[in-house]
């Protein structure tokens, strides 16, 4: 399994929010939550994150039809 930090978000996945927003987002469910990596570090499983792009583009789809 891979941990994606907040520095790799956007070059590896293209998402651009900033922290404060992200804190936000999974604080409404609307994003998946951070897993703890050490002092003041934290990370997001790779496959969560794909998993929630994923449902992202198929709310989008959905709405097209």
């Amino acid at each position: 399994m891979k941990i994606l930090t907040f520095e790799d978000l956007k070059p590896v996945k293209g998402i651009a929010y900033g922290k404060l927003n992200l804190w936000r987002m999974e604080k409404r469910g609307e994003f998946p939550k951070r897993i703890a990596l050490g002092r003041g570090r934290h990370g997001w499983a790779d496959h969560e994150i794909d998993a929630w792009i994923e449902e992202r583009i198929r709310a989008r789809d959905e709405q097209a039809a």
